[in-house]
């Protein structure tokens, strides 16, 4: 099942995305389950299928405006460096513990929404990474109960403002600039996905190939992420891990290549679907 967030006639509710539809769950379940991060806590996607069955399609997608699949996760905890070849072209240092650091939900945009390329900087770059949405809550997960908490998967392109992102040894400033974080199109649940580590992910830019990996090619897999965040601090219902890109960001590259208005980038992983976004400037 694909469960997106989205606004239509200025009112937010999101649903069940069929092939070109939406099938809107705020309207047939949302006294119950009000957001998709309620359904989620509720566990309830056994009451999303019901609902959506043999119900036809309340709009098509290109009557909506997609917003980031959880629109304001409790957190957002990105994974730096986790495929080797995005390591070797960054000249990092190998280690035994994952590179973190944070995302801010108000620096996020929808599937088709515009990423913004900040008006104080000409290095903004992409970097395609499969999304974790967690389903159920927890501490001190172990590796091997580590995706029975999993509620689903999505695609995430982690712009990066690289002269920001290296002013200190910290990621925080270049990775949160307003519109920068792309989220979408939708989290297809894991019913769908039980192997996370069979996945190619894919990102375009003005439809050139300038990443492509397998998941399996993670340094540190989902259920060791899981496990290892779980260990310093709680994981809720909607938190979001975003698991790193591979090798081939536009920093890396001999010239460099940045994102600039006019471009499209796109992120596709597959069994999940693709997330596009337009790029603009900052006004």
């Amino acid at each position: 099942m694909r469960l997106m967030s989205f606004e239509q006639g200025g009112k937010a509710s999101y649903g069940v995305a069929t092939d070109k539809g939406v099938v809107d769950l705020g309207a047939r379940i949302g006294g119950e389950y009000p957001t998709l991060l309620s359904l989620i806590e509720g566990k309830a996607f056994a009451a999303a299928e019901k609902a959506a069955a043999g119900q036809g399609d309340d709009f098509a997608q290109a009557d909506v405006t997609f917003l980031p699949v959880i629109p304001r996760p409790n957190k957002i905890v990105c994974i730096g460096l986790n495929y080797e070849d995005h390591r070797i072209e960054t000249g990092r240092q190998v280690s035994g513990y994952p590179v973190m650091f944070p995302r801010y939900a108000n620096c996020q945009v929808g599937h088709g929404q515009a990423m913004v390329k900040p008006r104080n900087s000409d290095r903004f770059d992409y970097e395609g990474e499969m999304a974790v949405i967690i389903g159920t809550p927890g501490r001190h997960i172990s590796q091997a109960d580590a995706l029975n908490h999993v509620a689903g998967y999505s695609c995430y392109n982690d712009g990066s403002v690289r002269d920001f992102q290296g002013h200190t040894h910290q990621f925080l400033p270049g990775k949160n600039f307003t519109g920068t974080g792309a989220f979408g199109p939708w989290m297809v649940t894991t019913d769908d996905i039980p192997d996370p580590t069979a996945l190619t992910l894919t990102t375009r830019l003005n439809g050139q190939v300038m990443q492509q990996a397998n998941t399996d090619q993670m340094i540190f897999n989902i259920p060791f992420l899981i496990e290892y965040i779980s260990s310093f601090m709680a994981l809720e219902a909607g938190d979001v891990i975003v698991s790193g890109t591979p090798g081939g960001v536009g920093d890396k590259r001999k010239p460099p290549v940045y994102m600039k208005a006019g471009d499209t980038v796109e992120v596709e992983v597959t069994q999940i679907g693709t997330l596009v976004n337009p790029v603009v400037n900052e006004g």
